[in-house]
């Protein structure tokens, strides 16, 4: 009789040794068990191809958020840093739904609000050029940003509170996150994107009262999967709260470790990628044009 498929396996070990949580493990090498390697963030020789890898993988994040329910009428934007330029950043045209976005309708302009490159022909969301000048000013170690008006994320906004540690995912914006409980209006006015930026801080991510969400990553994928990741996370919360039982929170001990080995820029590019990936199969790529 022919071995089984089973007993031709190598046997087990009998004990693996656990994660031990005060060693240095390096997160990516601990996201993936043995077999292929998780993608990292790709390097291009020339500006030009980094921008236009930024560019299209801008326009899949709002293929994405488009297929989640985030459009709002002419409300939400995301803006990537240019590459080659610090004071320059791209950000999506006015009045065009996130579902139709694609690389080359993103407009360039720079801190003063002139546009510089890319889609010429169209204009910007005022509210949306203070908001990201005032956070690029502030944070040069961050190279995008994403807000827009979700239902749940405007939602729990008007509670003008943090997110609670209730579930593992949410421990990724574990003291990370911040409330700006000073809502002053559309953001017309550079004073409003300023006081944003300030209620930021180096956090990851910002919950605006009476407004949305806002996070902030080193890729357009990292900002993106927060702002996915955000967006559910107070849905949970609010799910939490209507049930009225009581809650278990996960332990500071725990958010620390689990914020650590997945809240990091390489992993939430990797979190990203099957969403991603997704929009490229569902529509062939055509947000690359």
């Amino acid at each position: 009789m022919a071995p089984s498929a089973i007993s031709s396996l190598p046997p087990s070990p009998s004990a693996r040794p656990s994660l031990n949580k005060g060693q240095d493990v390096d997160p990516m090498k601990a996201m993936a068990h043995r077999g292929k390697a998780l993608p990292s963030i790709p390097k291009f020789t020339t500006h030009a191809e980094t921008r236009q890898w930024q560019l299209e993988h801008m326009a899949g994040a709002f293929r994405v958020f488009a297929r989640e329910g985030y459009a709002e009428g002419i409300s939400g934007h995301i803006s990537v840093r240019d590459p080659e330029h610090a004071d320059r950043f791209w950000i999506n045209p006015l009045g065009v739904h996130f579902g139709m976005l694609r690389a080359s309708d993103m407009i360039c302009v720079d801190l003063d609000g002139e546009v510089v490159a890319g889609n010429t022909a169209g204009s910007i969301n005022s509210a949306g050029f203070q908001i990201h000048s005032a956070v690029h000013r502030a944070r040069d170690d961050i190279h995008a940003i994403c807000h827009t008006h979700s239902v749940h994320g405007r939602a729990w906004s008007a509670f003008a509170r943090p997110l609670e540690m209730l579930n593992q995912d949410v421990c990724y914006f574990h003291n990370a996150h911040s409330v700006y409980s000073d809502y002053g209006g559309i953001a017309n006015e550079a004073s409003e994107g300023e006081r944003i930026a300030a209620s930021l801080g180096a956090g990851k991510a910002a919950i605006l009262m009476n407004h949305g969400l806002l996070t902030v990553g080193q890729t357009v994928d990292e900002a993106a999967f927060l702002f996915c990741l955000m967006e559910r996370s107070c849905g949970v919360q609010l799910a939490i709260e209507a049930a009225g039982l009581k809650k278990h929170h996960v332990s500071d001990e725990e958010a620390a470790y689990n914020f650590r080995m997945a809240s990091t820029p390489e992993t939430l590019y990797c979190e990203f990628q099957p969403h991603y990936q997704y929009e490229e199969y569902k529509c062939h790529g055509d947000f690359k044009a």
